[in-house]
């Protein structure tokens, strides 16, 4: 037990009535408990430098996920099954802004021409079960024509497929494959509706990522066509696509360091 929680566990003791009330509290704040969320929950964790969110928009089964004070989260309890093709959940953390919701110091938004090597850095460490479930683990990156918006981004939406577990692949048709952009291969999917929707596919599934440069994916979007110089990179999501079930999927870890802007 370190020294603070040595004190306030003194002070729940010997304060009697609502001040070892208040004490007992502060306690259990700082003793790492979890908070459960459910449907399109959602909590700031870090100190408000991230979010994280349930998000099940395409599915009225449950699916919760558990948090403490850190990025991380775990899928504890979920019975989804796609309908129409479609995930029915996407449980993530992100830094930046989602439908008008930001997180505190982010260095974002970022205008597409003023991204350089080394302006965005991510790592991103993952638990996947496997077994009968179906789900992709995926980056979610969203750009607008504007630096900001309350809705949904219109400017492209760039995802990076680390892995997935059962018949799923991205949305759209596949345009390229056994890419090499900055170290890793990829096979490229664009589907092309109100906005684009850019898939980078990891020819070989990971779990995890360490101080991925976003710069040459989203240099090679650029260079397709497929993401404007103008638009803004507004936030960068890391999550689970649900197909069907998916309980024990895990974030362990995630960050995102903006060059000049917030990091942690």
């Amino acid at each position: 037990m370190t020294a603070g929680k040595r004190a306030l566990a003194l002070a729940a003791a010997l304060l009697p009535g609502a001040g070892g009330v208040l004490a007992a509290v502060l306690l259990a704040a700082c003793s790492g408990a979890t908070t459960t969320l459910c449907g399109s929950q959602s909590a700031a964790v870090s100190g408000g430098a991230y979010t994280i969110m349930n998000n099940e928009w395409n599915s009225d089964a449950p699916q919760c996920i558990t948090t403490g004070r850190g990025a991380s989260f775990t899928v504890t309890s979920s019975s989804i099954a796609a309908r129409h093709g479609t995930p029915g959940g996407y449980p993530f953390v992100y830094k930046g802004c989602h439908w008008g919701a930001c997180t505190s110091g982010s260095g974002l938004p970022i205008r597409v021409s003023g991204i350089h090597p080394g302006t965005v850095i991510t790592s991103w460490h993952t638990t996947q079960p496997g077994g009968s479930s179906v789900y992709d683990v995926a980056y979610d990156i969203w750009f607008n024509q504007t630096p900001t918006t309350a809705g949904q981004p219109d400017g492209a939406e760039l995802m990076i497929w680390l892995n997935h577990h059962g018949h799923v692949h991205p949305a759209g048709a596949q345009v390229a494959s056994d890419v090499s952009i900055g170290g890793h291969d990829y096979n490229i999917w664009l589907r092309q509706a109100r906005w684009n929707t850019i898939s980078y596919a990891m020819t070989t599934g990971t779990t995890s990522v360490s101080h991925l440069d976003l710069q040459a994916l989203v240099a090679d979007a650029v260079s397709r066509g497929y993401i404007g110089r103008s638009v803004y990179l507004i936030g960068v999501e890391a999550g689970f696509e649900l197909w069907r079930g998916g309980v024990g999927l895990a974030t362990n870890s995630f960050s995102v360091h903006v060059a000049g802007g917030g990091s942690s």
